[in-house]
């Protein structure tokens, strides 16, 4: 087996079943490298998806050049294509690409430790305190700076990815669909693919907005970005400002096909049964020894079942959850499933962490003959890995693939359609956010077949919508990078807690 990069679509079904472990990477990046960047990726992943696929695409696609554009938004319409969390298999993926199997498992679980780390100690004060005024504090600047960070990311991938009018009105339309008439995410979603599939048929120049390798390529590369300076290392600073506006092509480029990219029927099958058993075997343990009425049981097998219904991110499966942890198992109390997502919204990682809170709650409250926390934390353990590895499973099962099909016209085309309904997806969702954060009360408009949030504009938050409106300044007006902005919304919402409001 060959180190070299392989310029062909062709599958093959010839991969040694070791060959993870022993070719190396068809680049210059670093394992040590792209640890340290994965470990940046993480500390920046606030804001929900689509905070932190913009935070991957600014450090990944404009600084590092690590991943081109086109491979960038391929990677990240087949991730919103599968239940569970879409940056956490994001980062899987590309970190798949760079250095395979084990590149993959550090980018996906450094995505979610601080998270977990997070939640878990938040969990703990809940539980046995309840007194986080501090925290709450915190929070409360935190929240309104990440509503500035979404909309710059918004922004972003936005103009990227809206080529045309075609591509814009698949977004305004996915956006009205799920915002205005609570479509279901994955019914925008293949309306989108099926928009962009058969419009290739008559305007394939419109329609084939992001191309694959082996296709006919018009579109410049994306220029990349001088870092903050406060978002990046001193090395990445230097290395950073001396590629200039001149980069060279991405590390993983459109043309390039790497051998652990090749699809294999052998391979299929030693993921399938490895992840299989990963995810699975615990949950078979806990009912033999523990039996099926058991805390540790209940919570595994429950939240299997969520992980695979997660499509469209947290939010779609929230009510669900809710309704289940608190009428059916009675996990949580009426209004707790709120305090665990401002958790997890506030904290790093992804959004669909919030099931650790209520894992933990869940075993805090029937620990059996543990002790109450240590039952929690158990319980948040239990929780976090049948929601976290099957989204492994799914990336390094499909995602040879989906590479080997990008140079599909047809699909791509399709893929095109899906990228720009997920630009209206990410605006539905830093709406959304928006009138959480701005907004103490809402109501529903229901009529005519809507299903539309609306705020009570009498209950305006003035302080976070002053704490929103400075985020925005030092973003766009003085293009400050994302940490000095959380840390000034951070000092300004303990100013207005502990000070003006003391």
């Amino acid at each position: 087996m060959t180190d070299d990069p392989v310029r062909s679509n062709e599958p093959t079904d010839t991969v040694s079943p070791t060959e993870d472990a022993a070719s190396g990477p068809d680049h210059d990046v670093s394992f040590r490298e792209a640890f340290w960047v994965w470990v940046q990726v993480a500390a920046y992943s606030f804001g929900g998806p689509a905070g932190q696929i913009g935070v991957m695409h600014k450090l990944l696609v404009s600084q590092k050049r690590w991943i081109s554009e086109r491979r960038f938004l391929h990677a990240m319409n087949y991730t919103m294509l599968l239940p569970g969390p879409e940056a956490q298999q994001l980062a899987t993926y590309i970190g798949w690409l760079l250095h395979k199997t084990k590149g993959g498992i550090v980018a996906g679980t450094l995505f979610i430790l601080p998270g977990f780390v997070s939640i878990l100690l938040l969990s703990i004060l809940y539980a046995e305190f309840r007194e986080v005024t501090i925290v709450e504090a915190i929070f409360f600047g935190l929240q309104a700076a990440v509503l500035a960070i979404v909309v710059e990311a918004l922004l972003r991938i936005g103009s990227r990815a809206l080529a045309n009018a075609a591509m814009v009105a698949i977004a305004a339309g996915a956006f009205v669909g799920i915002f205005v008439f609570d479509v279901l995410f994955p019914i925008i979603i293949l309306a989108a693919g099926l928009v962009g599939f058969l419009g290739h048929r008559y305007a394939p120049e419109v329609f084939t907005v992001i191309t694959g390798h082996g296709g006919d390529e018009s579109d410049e590369d994306v220029a990349a970005e001088t870092p903050d300076e406060d978002e990046a290392s001193p090395d990445d600073r230097g290395e950073a400002i001396a590629s200039d506006e001149s980069e060279t092509e991405a590390v993983i480029s459109d043309e390039l096909v790497a051998d652990h990219e090749r699809p294999s029927g052998w391979r299929a099958a030693r993921v399938a049964a490895l992840w299989g058993t990963l995810w699975f075997g615990p949950l078979l343990g806990l009912y033999l020894v523990l039996g099926a009425g058991h805390i540790f049981t209940q919570e595994g097998i429950f939240f299997s079942q969520v992980a695979v219904v997660t499509f469209g991110g947290a939010y779609a499966v929230l009510a669900y959850i809710a309704q289940e942890a608190v009428a059916t198992y009675g996990w949580l109390k009426p209004g707790e499933m709120i305090d665990g997502l401002g958790m997890a919204e506030t904290t790093p990682g992804p959004l669909v962490q919030v099931v650790q809170f209520v894992g933990f709650m869940g075993a805090y409250r029937n620990p059996g003959t543990l002790e109450p926390l240590v039952a929690g934390i158990l319980g948040s353990v239990v929780v976090t890995w049948v929601t976290f590895v099957p989204c492994f499973l799914f990336i390094f099962l499909g995602a040879p693939y989906i590479e080997y099909l990008r140079g599909k016209e047809s699909l791509t085309a399709a893929l095109s359609g899906i990228t720009a309904a997920v630009v209206g997806i990410i605006l539905n969702l830093a709406v959304w956010f928006g009138l959480h954060v701005l907004f103490e009360d809402h109501w529903t408009y229901d009529a005519y077949g809507m299903d539309l949030l609306v705020p009570v504009f009498g209950t305006l938050d003035v302080a976070a919508l002053v704490i929103v409106v400075g985020s925005f300044v030092m973003i766009f007006r003085f293009e400050q990078g994302m940490l000095r902005t959380l840390a000034a919304a951070m000092a300004a919402g303990l100013f207005y807690h502990l000070v003006v409001l003391a």
